[in-house]
């Protein structure tokens, strides 16, 4: 069997992966899980840390540094808690530029003092089997265990989403595929897209909405398909009702021009709030306060099912099979 691109389907962590954990350990309280992105381990008596790790390849070098700091970070805000240290691992093929290095370091320093982290250790290094520039951030953080937010639903709850679905994709396509864009996009709505990278990012968003939420997850890989990992985690059902989705008109121009849908596709930034009904209105205006638009795109429910509402009709809500972004992966190149 050869294993698909991107990451490796519930089937296969579910059969290969969290069978080989190693020893049981009494202080992990939330460990590898389906729809979990960052474990949870005791802290003291009152705090637990929250612990993330992610990889960083295959983006635009200029966004490199960015996302080595916000990709693990996200994480740990979803779970309420503030990134305080990191861990960095920065691997570059040979060639690579001093200059680059100087760009990726103050770029991750600047992200670390915009949300008070520390740089704690890593490891740097240049080697003729690394193809490209490779990262591996861990993040960490301590939060109050009365504040610890789970992406866990009960029936009632609302789904608030802020509003960059597809953006991530979109992004990508603008830099990896600006040649077939250009027959639907100006060169300066390419070159906006582009700067739209930094808005890939929930660690603002998470630490604005955690007074008002039931728990959060960032919409990356596979995009909005993530509420099935809630629901599967919560024991619910969910109804979307696609009317109420706001996409940035870019971002909607790029899909259209793939002819893809915006349930599936790679949405990293796009904060997924599990929100009781009496906070809505509440988490809606504070980000809206903070310059970010979120909505209210559905509803958990007690019966099982899980579709997309459309006027008087109703469909299954798409599943994940291959995101979109492994097509830009697979078959990229630089403009």
């Amino acid at each position: 069997m050869v294993l698909p691109l991107g990451k490796l389907r519930n089937d296969l962590l579910r059969e290969v992966v969290f069978p080989n954990l190693g020893v049981e350990d009494s202080k992990v309280i939330h460990g590898p899980r389906e729809g979990f992105d960052s474990a949870v381990l005791e802290y003291n008596d009152d705090h637990y840390l929250v612990v993330a790790t992610d990889p960083i390849l295959g983006v635009p070098e200029e966004t490199f540094g960015f996302f080595a700091y916000h990709f693990a970070s996200s994480d740990v805000a979803v779970f309420g808690a503030r990134p305080r240290w990191l861990v960095v691992d920065l691997l570059f093929p040979e060639g690579t530029s001093r200059e680059f290095l100087e760009a990726t370091m103050k770029d991750l320093n600047a992200e670390c003092h915009k949300y008070g982290s520390t740089i704690i250790g890593g490891h740097t290094g240049v080697y003729p089997s690394i193809s490209e520039p490779t990262a591996t951030t861990t993040a960490m953080g301590i939060v109050r265990k009365s504040q610890l937010k789970l992406p866990l639903a009960k029936p009632g709850d609302r789904i608030v989403v802020t509003a960059k679905v597809g953006l991530e994709f979109a992004v990508s396509a603008a830099y990896f595929r600006a040649d077939e864009l250009s027959k639907v996009l100006s060169k300066k709505e390419l070159m906006r897209l582009k700067r739209s990278f930094y808005f890939e990012t929930v660690v603002p968003d998470a630490l604005i909405a955690k007074p008002f939420v039931r728990g959060m997850h960032d919409a990356t890989e596979g995009g909005l398909t993530a509420l099935h990992e809630i629901a599967d985690n919560s024991g619910v059902g969910f109804r979307v009702h696609p009317e109420k989705l706001h996409i940035d008109p870019l971002v909607k121009k790029v899909l259209e021009f793939y002819d893809l849908e915006p349930w599936s596709v790679s949405s990293t930034g796009t904060l997924i709030a599990i929100t009781p009904p009496e906070k809505v209105n509440s988490l809606i205006t504070e980000l809206l306060k903070n310059g970010i638009l979120a909505f209210e795109l559905g509803e958990f429910t007690e019966e099982k099912d899980r579709v997309l509402v459309e006027g008087n009709e109703e469909r299954p809500f798409p599943e994940f099979t291959e995101d979109p972004y492994t097509m830009l992966y697979k078959r990229r190149g630089r403009n």
